[in-house]
């Protein structure tokens, strides 16, 4: 196969804001422009206004650099961590062609360029290229294994939930846009366009690792990844659909493979012990240095991650529940976990109420109920203070890992970088089975 182009939508407004730096040709005209644009609906046409004066109006705008080398275009105020407690805007340069279509009652903006491009911005924008060189062509690899992946299940339905008056289950993987191929927040894959710092050792992990991918049984693999798994890896069926995928097994992050007896792993006895200790996996470390190439921006302030402890007083947990569910469970009288997976992420846990009970899943519908935006993981063990005429007036969470936990831990693989193993043998580590290919 050729190396795909691939289209991003980047921002979605009323109106959007953006400078063209170099020469641009809007398609189906010989016009060439440059400078500083708005964009805005009149009827049901885009208008492109440059100093109040509108320059042109159809159904959608498609902008093509003059020299996909050089020229670059910025967009203004797009919003970064939507729905996240980082949730800001800013300035932000790309290059490749600028499209704009419109969606409803508003416009986006949708950035299409070439699949290798597009990934030295995603993991200049996931870790710092300051990072390994291991980890960055690791992380190149499962990146580009992620978006082929779901470029190729494009259009294919799948349930993503089961609701009964007793059970509320949903999974939350990246839905279909319909107008173009990804977004650009953490929904799909962080990009940020060149707006980064990309330096040689990112341009160098792309160029060494140009059209390598993760199979298994000659299949691309969904290659997933989160930020720290807490010690074990969770399997792919206990975070979305009920499909197995062998490469995405449970595993145990150390450096020694080792046999260990996890037959009670799933129970609370265990969960309660995995939780409450700090076990020598390569994810646990306090390492800034290492962190720093992990946790960009906004995540460099969070360094309780790999084990943390959460508080909420009966008022505070009532009503978050009912904020966040949309449904009165009155005051809470238990959280119970009823299932939990290989990292003992709760799958299924039941909130009792004074009015209600039900039991919802799975881990991240659990930790958006469970938090204003996200709770670190559902791998969590609950505690219950000061109880009056059986109501509970304090629970504490203490959890283990950042995120569902399937597949690479980013920060699991920057220390094993740090370490010296090499990219393979961090993609051996967290994919059982997988083996390297190149495509293209």
């Amino acid at each position: 196969m050729n190396e795909p182009l691939v289209s991003i939508g980047i921002l979605t407004e009323k109106e959007i804001r953006f400078d063209l730096y170099g020469e641009f040709t809007l398609k189906g005209s010989d016009k060439k422009v440059s400078g500083r644009f708005k964009t805005k609906l009149s009827g049901d046409k885009i208008s492109i206004c440059q100093e109040k004066k509108e320059i042109i109006s159809a159904d959608e705008l498609l902008f093509n650099p003059n020299d996909l080398e050089t020229e670059s275009f910025l967009l203004r105020d797009v919003v970064i961590g939507k729905g996240f407690h980082w949730q800001s805007k800013e300035n932000q340069r790309f290059r490749g062609r600028l499209k704009f279509i419109k969606e409803k009652d508003q416009i986006t903006a949708v950035n299409i360029l070439p699949l290798e491009e597009y990934l030295t911005s995603v993991i200049s924008s996931e870790m710092s290229a300051n990072s390994s060189i291991e980890l960055l062509k690791a992380h190149s690899v499962v990146s580009r294994g992620w978006l082929l992946a779901q470029l190729d299940k494009k259009n294919k339905t799948a349930v993503n939930e089961q609701i009964s008056d007793e059970e509320i289950i949903r999974w939350y993987d990246r839905e279909d846009h319909t107008n173009y191929d990804f977004c650009a927040d953490d929904h799909c894959q962080r990009y940020q366009g060149v707006t980064k710092i990309i330096n040689d050792n990112a341009l160098n992990a792309i160029a060494s690792t140009r059209g390598l991918v993760l199979k298994y049984k000659d299949t691309i693999c969904d290659t997933r990844y989160s930020k720290c798994c807490g010690g074990i890896t969770e399997v792919f069926e206990n975070v979305w659909e009920n499909v197995p995928h062998p490469y995405l097994s449970s595993i145990l992050d150390y450096k020694f493979r080792f046999d260990d007896d996890r037959t009670d792993i799933k129970k609370e006895k265990f969960a309660d012990h995995w939780i409450n200790s700090t076990p020598q996996a390569f994810c646990n470390t306090t390492d800034e240095r290492i962190l720093s190439t992990v946790l960009v921006n906004f995540d460099h302030s969070t360094n309780d991650f790999f084990r943390w402890i959460v508080e909420y007083t009966q008022d505070e947990i009532a009503e978050l529940i009912r904020t966040k569910s949309g449904i009165d469970f009155g005051n809470i009288i238990d959280l119970i976990p009823i299932e939990r997976g290989y990292s003992t992420r709760i799958i299924k846990l039941k909130i009792i109420g004074t009015k209600k009970t039900i039991t919802i899943g799975k881990e991240l519908e659990i930790r958006k109920i469970l938090s204003k935006t996200h709770l670190y993981s559902s791998a969590f063990v609950v505690g219950k203070e000061n109880t009056v005429k059986g109501v509970p007036q304090k629970f504490i969470l203490h959890g283990a890992g950042w995120g569902h936990g399937v597949g690479l831990c980013q920060i699991g693989a920057a220390v094993m970088g740090e370490l010296g193993y090499g990219f393979d043998e961090i993609l051996t580590h967290y994919f059982n089975g997988a083996q390297i290919q190149k495509i293209y």
